[in-house]
C-alpha cells in the first residue's frame, strides 16, 4: 500500500489566501440551505473546515484526516471544540462511524492522493441523506512546469528510481470523468474547471516562490525520502533553477497558473 506524504501544517499555510479560494468556488456551488451534518473529508489543519462551520452555524461539522500533524494543527485552531476531528484513512473510512447519514460532503484538494478513489466516491454518496450534496475538488495541474521540472530533475538523482516512484502520484479525473460518474449514481452533477493566476510574493521576499508553494504539497514525498542534507540539495537545487526559469518574476511577482477540476452533485430525494 502507497505511503502518504508527511505535512506540514505551517508550510502549507503559506500563501493561505490563494489556497482557500477553490474550496469558496466549490462551495459557493452547494445549494444546501440548513444541513444537518457537514463532513469534510482530507480537512487538512483545519482553516477550511472552520469556514463550514462558519457558513452553516446549526450543523454537525466533522473533518477527517489522515495526518496526526495536520489534525493536531486543526485542534488548536479550533478553540471552541467546534468541529468534530476524526484521524482515519480515506480508503478505510466507513461513513457509518458518523451514526447518521451526512446532508453535505465535501473534499477539497485531498483525492490526488487517494489511489482508486473514483471506486469510493460511489459509496460516500451512497451514505449522503436524501436530497443531500457531494462536493470535490482535485488539483488538475500534474503536466504543469511545477510537476513536470519535479519529475525530470528526480530522472537526474541519484536515487532516481525510488524518487521516480514517490512521484507515481494517483491519477485524478477530468471534470467530465467526474460527471458521468456521478450523474450514474442517481445525482444532478455541475463539473467544470478553472485556472487561476495565482500572484506569488508581490513584494519579492521569497527568491523561490513556487518551490515555497510545492514544498508544502506535491514535493512532500521527495522531502520525505531525501532526509539527508546532501542528496536533498542535489534535488532541490537545480529543481528551484528550473522553476525560477519556468515562472519569471514579472512587475506583479511571480505568476503561477494553476489549473483546478471541481464537480458538485446533488443527490435525489
Amino acid at each position: 500500500m502507497r505511503t502518504s506524504p508527511s505535512w506540514d501544517p505551517a508550510a502549507y499555510g503559506r500563501y493561505a489566501s490563494q489556497r482557500s479560494r477553490p474550496l469558496a468556488d466549490l462551495v459557493a456551488q452547494v445549494g444546501a440551505d440548513a444541513p444537518r451534518l457537514v463532513v469534510d473529508l482530507g480537512c487538512g489543519h483545519g482553516p477550511a473546515t472552520l469556514s463550514l462551520a462558519a457558513l452553516w452555524p446549526q450543523a454537525r461539522v466533522v473533518g477527517v484526516d489522515s495526518a496526526e500533524s495536520m489534525l493536531e494543527a486543526a485542534g488548536e485552531l479550533d478553540t471552541s471544540g467546534r468541529v468534530e476531528w476524526v484521524q482515519a484513512d480515506l480508503r478505510d473510512w466507513d461513513p457509518a462511524s458518523l451514526g447518521e447519514a451526512p446532508d453535505v460532503v465535501v473534499t477539497n484538494s485531498t483525492l490526488q492522493w487517494v489511489p482508486r478513489h473514483l471506486d469510493l466516491v460511489g459509496a460516500w454518496v451512497e451514505a449522503l441523506a436524501p436530497g443531500g450534496w457531494f462536493a470535490l475538488q482535485v488539483p488538475g495541474n500534474f503536466d504543469a512546469p511545477s510537476h513536470r521540472l519535479m519529475r525530470e530533475v528526480a530522472d537526474e538523482h541519484p536515487r532516481a528510481g525510488e524518487l521516480t516512484a514517490a512521484l507515481d502520484v494517483p491519477s485524478v479525473g477530468e471534470p467530465a470523468t467526474y460527471l458521468r460518474l456521478l450523474t450514474r449514481l442517481g445525482c444532478a452533477v455541475d463539473a467544470w474547471e478553472t485556472t487561476y493566476v495565482h500572484v506569488l510574493d508581490p513584494d519579492a521576499e521569497d527568491e523561490d516562490p513556487v518551490l515555497t508553494w510545492v514544498t508544502a504539497t506535491g514535493l512532500r514525498p521527495v522531502l520525505d525520502l531525501l532526509e539527508d542534507d546532501e542528496e536533498r540539495a542535489a534535488f532541490v537545487e537545480p529543481y528551484s533553477a528550473a522553476l525560477r526559469e519556468a515562472y519569471p518574476r514579472s512587475s506583479a511577482g511571480v505568476l503561477f497558473p494553476f489549473r483546478r477540476v471541481f464537480a458538485v452533485a446533488h443527490k435525489g430525494a
